[in-house]
């Protein structure tokens, strides 16, 4: 029975793994329609490179990138998405700004209040969270590949502070710059042109606070944040919280 249940469980995870890969390509391409409504061409269109970058780094087919494209020039039929902000308090008192893309505005919402009352949120009024956050370009590098680069990191910093960077945070393995959003694309190629690879650039809302927890609170909001997560219509999730590493590794 031991190694019964040993399979079983790992043919869970991977059951699991390949709902959740599904679930990420559907959203990348719901990305992707979305941006391609303002130009079917990357150059002239920053936030559909942005996500074209970011169906690349998921690995999503080619194929699927070209059925999204076509959807958003009428090329393929398809379902028409708009983009809705929600905003609210989950478990501990944690502000999250949820951005949602969806052809069913009446469905999303119900759904998405359903979550936050299962674990005793509330959704506010517009505005009543967004004022916690500011609006800033985001790139991230492999603090390794950075650090294997053959030059100086401390020197190799001071160069993308030059290219417009407004702050630096050195993480575990990855290395966050940020900058103006309009400044994205301009520290993005200067990165590159440094010879560092970048592993994401996106415009993402940051923090100007955030809220400590710990034990079985820290535990309920990753299930909450998992849930909302696992919601068709959820493309980004923000949230103002700061969650010990092994809390974190513990539910992963």
């Amino acid at each position: 029975m031991a190694g019964h249940s040993k399979w079983a469980n790992i043919k869970y995870r991977k059951e699991k793994q390949d709902q959740k890969r599904g679930a990420i390509f559907s959203k990348l391409a719901k990305e992707i329609t979305l941006a391609a409504r303002a130009g079917a061409d990357p150059e002239k269109n920053a936030a559909l490179a942005n996500a074209l970058a970011r169906a690349k780094a998921f690995n999503l087919p080619k194929e699927n990138i070209e059925r999204a494209i076509k959807r958003a020039t009428g090329e393929l039929p398809g379902a028409r998405y708009e983009e809705i902000i929600y905003e609210g308090y989950g478990p501990g008192g944690v502000a999250l700004l949820l951005r949602v893309v969806t052809d069913n505005r009446n469905r999303a919402a119900a759904e998405i209040r359903r979550i936050f009352e299962d674990f005793d949120g509330s959704l506010g009024e517009s505005g009543s969270v967004a004022w916690l956050f500011s609006r800033k370009g985001l790139v991230v590098i492999n603090k390794e590949a950075a650090s294997g680069s053959g030059r100086d990191l401390e020197d190799l910093l001071i160069e993308i502070i030059d290219l417009g960077a407004e702050d630096i945070q050195e993480k575990d393995s990855e290395i966050e710059i940020y900058c103006r959003p309009e400044a994205l694309s301009a520290v993005k190629e200067g990165v590159e042109r440094l010879g560092l690879p970048v592993a994401r650039a996106e415009v993402s809302m940051v923090p100007q606070s955030t809220v400590h927890l710990e034990g079985k609170e820290a535990e309920r909001l990753l299930r909450f944040l998992e849930r909302l997560d696992e919601q068709e219509d959820v493309q980004e999730v923000y949230a103002n919280f700061d969650i010990p590493d092994e809390i974190l590794e513990k539910v992963a």
